[in-house]
């Protein structure tokens, strides 16, 4: 009995415990670490951001082509695309993880954070159009914020843009430091100072059709005319570029070459544009055709490289492959080595021309030609053409020498698509979607889509069931109907 009274108590001391203990704490798994460094967490939002070579979105852009049906295709056959909403709430997490270990509230994470906040933006609306971003991430009970439209989306953008580079300019004045956990510029703030400034001299020009609803001109004078406020890459060495080593292999390297390098080949828009302007890049990036070469083109001819028209039916392509009349992807450049090149993710060559381009349009006082031929330039040094008087020869070319008006418009924008190639995720097809430069194949069985390149994605289906109703109002408010069609034009290039 002594021993019943004995448990009884005992019994009662563990319910009362237990009735004190919330269900949270029980749950809770005291082997999880509930913390995380903030460098480990920007490893992975680097991550995230990162846009490879040789991808979909590079055929997309007309780069490179599949000529081998099994494995793939060069359809523009894409529905619904991924939104970087995770992405964003890691972003959060890192600041406040920065907060937390002791650093100020303005920090090189949260500077960081910014530029982040607004890359990731400029990348999902770009696709899709109208997103939600003033409800959105707000908390965790909100799932089905209202969408902002896009114009309020860019102004958003360049405003953290802003705000970053004037977060890192006091961080650098103040007290000189560096982010651990950045394998793009190896946490020097200098550097991530001048990629913000060029990432938004990209949004501003993606904003060429809507400069009277947006004041992109005043934006774009305002930075050029102070390049000691908002610094901007001088050289290579600037660039937000992707390395790539023995153990994180190049995407095409020694072990696929059997596998990739007869199944893909060049396109026209790309490595024929090259040829037509008597580009050396074309040598470096392209094998000359078999069949010009038996027909005894030597290699050294402009003539020899001939890349397939992207909208061709792959079985004319594939047949046409095979029978040597189509350059294929330059062996010794991007099958040779594990290390491969750099994979630029926003880079000088590019701001380059995005300056050439506002200065041309009228937007800012300036030379537009030095602009151009820079970028030429730093992308000839890129690919390891240095000899200047070469250089200076190209630049001379008939169909190359800067003139001026709608024709050197035509002639940056074709620089910078070349310039593109295998960088910056899908800019050469967003700079195509915007000024038609240069004329992208289109019509043929090899396009699908009823023969019509799409001008958006769908958004994710996530948001049709889960946000249904504000999914359709952003429908109705862009497009006039309450159908996701990838044919639609978004507010940006209307």
């Amino acid at each position: 009995m002594k021993n019943f009274k004995y448990l009884l108590s005992l019994l009662a001391i563990v319910a009362a415990f237990s009735a004190c203990q919330k269900f949270d704490d029980l749950e809770a798994d005291p082997n999880r670490s509930t913390t995380v460094p903030p460098s480990l967490i920007l490893r992975g939002v680097l991550k995230d951001m990162y846009n490879d070579p040789w991808s979909d979105n590079q055929r997309y852009n007309q780069y490179w082509l599949s000529n081998y049906n099994y494995y793939d295709h060069n359809e523009y056959n894409w529905t619904s695309t991924s939104l970087s909403f995770t992405t964003l709430k890691n972003v959060q997490k890192m600041t406040d993880e920065a907060t937390r270990v002791g650093f100020p509230a303005v920090n090189g994470y949260s500077a960081l954070a910014k530029f982040f906040r607004a890359y990731f933006y400029y990348d999902m609306t770009m696709k899709v159009g109208d997103l939600p971003l003033t409800e959105a991430l707000k908390n965790a009970e909100n799932i089905a914020p209202k969408y902002d439209s896009q114009k309020d989306v860019f102004i958003q953008v360049l405003k953290w843009l802003d705000e970053a580079n004037s977060d890192l300019a006091s961080i650098i004045a103040a007290r000189p430091e560096k982010v651990e956990g950045d394998f793009y510029h190896n946490g020097d703030l200098q550097k991530w100072q001048k990629t913000v400034n060029a990432l938004r001299f990209r949004v501003l020009a993606q904003l060429s059709k809507r400069t009277t609803e947006i004041d992109v001109k005043s934006e774009f004078s305002k930075m050029l005319a102070d390049p000691t406020k908002y610094p901007v890459p001088s050289s290579n060495g600037d660039n937000q570029s992707y390395r790539y080593t023995a153990l994180e292999k190049y995407p095409f390297n020694p072990d696929n070459f059997g596998f990739y390098a007869l199944r893909y080949n060049t396109s026209a828009t790309y490595v024929s544009t090259l040829a037509s302007l008597k580009d050396p890049r074309v040598f470096l990036v392209a094998e000359p055709a078999a069949a010009k070469i038996a027909a005894g083109v030597p290699a050294t001819d402009f003539s020899a490289y001939i890349g397939a028209p992207a909208d061709q039916g792959l079985d004319e392509m594939s047949t046409k492959v095979q029978a040597g009349e189509y350059s294929l992807i330059n062996k010794n450049r991007y099958f040779g080595s594990y290390e491969g090149e750099d994979c630029i993710q926003i880079g000088f060559p590019e701001l380059c021309f995005s300056i050439a381009e506002g200065i041309n349009r009228g937007w800012a006082a300036g030379d537009a030609k030095a602009w151009y031929e820079k970028g030429i330039t730093a992308s000839m040094n890129f690919y390891g053409i240095t000899d200047a008087a070469a250089i200076a020869n190209y630049l001379r070319g008939a169909d190359v020498e800067y003139k001026s008006g709608t024709d050197g418009l035509t002639q940056i924008l074709t620089q910078k698509y070349l310039a593109l190639s295998q960088h910056s995720g899908l800019e050469g097809y967003y700079n195509w979607r915007r000024t038609g430069v240069p004329a992208f194949a289109e019509g043929g069985p090899g396009t699908g889509n009823s023969g019509v390149i799409p001008k958006r994605f769908q958004y994710p289906t996530s948001e049709r069931d889960n946000n249904s109703t504000n999914y359709k109002a952003a429908l109705q408010s862009q497009f006039g109907k309450q159908t996701d069609d990838i044919n639609d034009l978004i507010w940006l290039v209307k």
